[in-house]
């Protein structure tokens, strides 16, 4: 069944944004940056592509141009042929396309927040990324570049655990607040997002069910380190349209070997769910190992997953 492409009432462009909803009113009405569409009630109701124009114009406004010199400019741009694009680049976590990463001012001043685990500081930090920024910014350029430093900083010895566990823990609780907050249509399809078994890194997760919600779909989120069963059985309750299982480490396959094939027959009994893997300890475990998936498709872009058919 072909399901239409997602749309988005004003609030939501102002949450993807950033914008207030007066700005995108005033730069609709002077500038025709976009023209939406409106409902019989008279809701304006944006699509992907007007989304992503506001982004484009923002962005150009956010470089020292004026919102005029930036709407002209996207506007030239959408009267010519598209070049041929050029392959995204993909992250370490092998789930989502990367923009330039850069040290910059939010990322630096969280770094100094979580060594001294200033929970309020760091989430005085993701909210004015968030709302200075749009969404988008703040998932590629802000929560991923900061996990990783995260990581890197823990693994080196340069943070102790308490501050590792600190700076994930309140960068984790930003997101559950940013996906509670986020509104998508009832009919919207649904996408489940799990780690494997013994996996306890869930934020990855949580960024790729963001990332979907922005593009129409209703999101479900297991916690770390589930069992199995609760895996299987909220596939079976919900009957998502998708499944991603991420492995950010190779624990899970080293606690438990044949947890990925039996996930793989369940997988064969759902008739009307796609099952996919992602993640850098499951891209590091398949490289390594001779397993053939019969039903879950190892996948290390979020391109193709996140289509909505």
């Amino acid at each position: 069944m072909k399901i239409e492409k997602p749309l988005y009432f004003i609030q939501q462009v102002s949450e993807i944004t950033g914008l207030s909803k007066l700005v995108i009113r005033k730069w609709e009405e002077r500038y025709q940056i976009v023209i939406p569409n409106r409902l019989e009630n008279g809701y304006r109701v944006y699509t992907e592509e007007d989304v992503n124009k506001i982004l484009a114009v923002k962005g150009l406004t956010d470089q020292g141009y004026s919102v005029k010199q930036a709407a002209s400019f996207i506007n030239k741009i959408e009267t010519k042929p598209e070049p041929t694009p050029e392959p995204t680049p993909v992250t370490p976590d092998g789930q989502m396309k990367s923009l330039p990463q850069a040290s910059n001012e939010y990322v630096n001043e969280l770094i100094k927040e979580g060594a001294n685990c200033h929970e309020a500081g760091m989430n005085y930090i993701f909210q004015r990324a968030y709302h200075e920024k749009g969404l988008e910014y703040f998932i590629h350029s802000v929560a991923l570049p900061f996990l990783f430093e995260i990581g890197k900083r823990w693994e080196t010895g340069e943070w102790e655990e308490y501050q590792e566990a600190g700076a994930s823990m309140a960068l984790r609780d930003f997101l559950i607040g940013l996906r509670r907050n986020f509104i998508v249509r009832k009919e919207a399809p649904t996408l489940l997002g799990a780690c494997l078994p013994y996996e306890k890194h869930e934020i990855p997760v949580m960024l790729i069910l963001l990332k979907a919600m922005v593009k129409g779909w209703k999101t479900v989120l297991i916690g770390a380190s589930p069992a199995q069963g609760s895996i299987e059985n909220t596939v079976q309750k919900l009957l998502p349209d998708r499944v991603i299982l991420s492995a950010t480490t190779t624990t899970p396959f080293e606690e438990d070997p044949n947890a990925l094939l039996r996930l793989d027959q369940f997988a064969g009994t759902c008739k009307k769910t796609d099952f996919y893997l992602g993640g850098p300890g499951a891209v590091e475990y398949m490289s390594k190992m001779k397993i053939n998936l019969e039903f879950i498709t190892l996948s290390q872009s979020l391109n193709h997953i996140l289509e909505i058919k």
